[in-house]
């Protein structure tokens, strides 16, 4: 990937998420990178006036880099296509198929991937039917240990690994505090790898598998963005197929979506061998500790060249 033309930038970030700090430090680790290859670089944060901005002063492309349902529901994509303005990232539809967990599992699980069984309950049902009889039946269903999380959202916030029935009630209100629906997902032991795919012009390329390896066993919001708080290995400690085969369901999870440019998966891979799909990203993390960098990194790639090239991509769609 070869820089081609310096071009004028906005990076979006930020918002009103509870992501919002780590959409700001992706925003500026990306425009670092992008302004070292030459482009000219706006962070821009989510705001009453960033529609008169982006009218007034129209950047060659944008890259939302925000996190959460802000970023990630696809609302954001459709006003930069009512404004007729290139971006780097996938389309609203695609956003909202990819966000929204229950149905991102179900979309991949018919095209063949191993998805763990799970139940999505609202709040109005949980409230409605009794908590306590509709979490016993749910039980039965999906046997401990099992993993709370909200149906929409990111960077682990809400989300609770529960080994023992009295504690899925304070589960479902730590993932109810961040969404109206909640998760109940099999707990898959195994081990947890990101997969970073790139848009290239021969198709998606996974990038180098990371392995994931919290300190405190969960990779929750504090182990994901906390310096030393996680080991990683990169490429991960896999046998040459089951590297293959992440890279295999990563690409087919981006594919099956219909998602472009990049996007990330979170999967596990059990001692069988087994892949499973846990969710996928339409807007990767580039912290210090976000996975997608160390990925871009251990190809051989830059990241700034990269984010250029996707630029030239964003600007020959339209």
């Amino acid at each position: 990937m070869t820089q081609v033309t310096p071009r004028r930038i906005v990076v979006l970030a930020g918002g009103l998420s509870p992501e919002r700090d780590v959409s700001l430090r992706s925003g500026r680790r990306l425009a670092d990178s992008l302004r070292q290859a030459q482009h000219q670089v706006d962070v821009l944060d989510v705001d009453a006036g960033l529609v008169t901005t982006l009218q007034r002063d129209r950047p060659d492309c944008v890259i939302p880099l925000l996190h959460g349902s802000a970023g990630e529901d696809g609302a954001l994509r459709d006003v930069l296509e009512a404004l007729h303005l290139p971006y780097v990232g996938s389309d609203p539809a695609a956003c909202r198929r990819a966000f929204d967990k229950p149905i991102a599992s179900s979309l991949v699980g018919r095209a063949g991937m191993a998805v763990p069984k799970s139940v999505a309950l609202p709040h109005s049902t949980f409230r409605e039917l009794g908590a306590a009889a509709v979490l016993d039946a749910v039980l039965d269903l999906v046997q401990l240990p099992v993993i709370v999380k909200p149906s929409r959202g990111g960077s682990s916030l809400g989300v609770s690994v529960v080994r023992e029935g009295s504690a899925l009630p304070a589960a479902m209100v730590a993932a109810f505090a961040y969404g109206d629906t909640a998760v109940i997902e099999s707990f898959i032991v195994g081990t947890e790898v990101a997969v970073s795919v790139v848009d290239t012009d021969t198709g998606p390329l996974a990038l180098p598998v990371v392995e994931i390896v919290p300190d405190g066993g969960v990779y929750d919001y504090l182990a994901r963005y906390t310096a030393g708080a996680t080991e990683f290995f990169v490429p991960a400690r896999l046998s040459p197929v089951g590297l293959a085969a992440c890279a295999e369901a990563a690409v087919s999870a981006h594919q099956t979506l219909g998602l472009r440019d990049w996007s990330r998966t979170d999967l596990i891979i059990d001692e069988a061998g087994t892949v499973w799909f846990l969710e996928v990203n339409v807007a990767p993390g580039m912290t210090e500790t976000s996975t997608y960098p160390q990925a871009v990194t251990a190809a051989g790639l830059n990241l700034g060249l990269l984010a250029g090239d996707l630029v030239e991509r964003a600007l020959q769609r339209v």
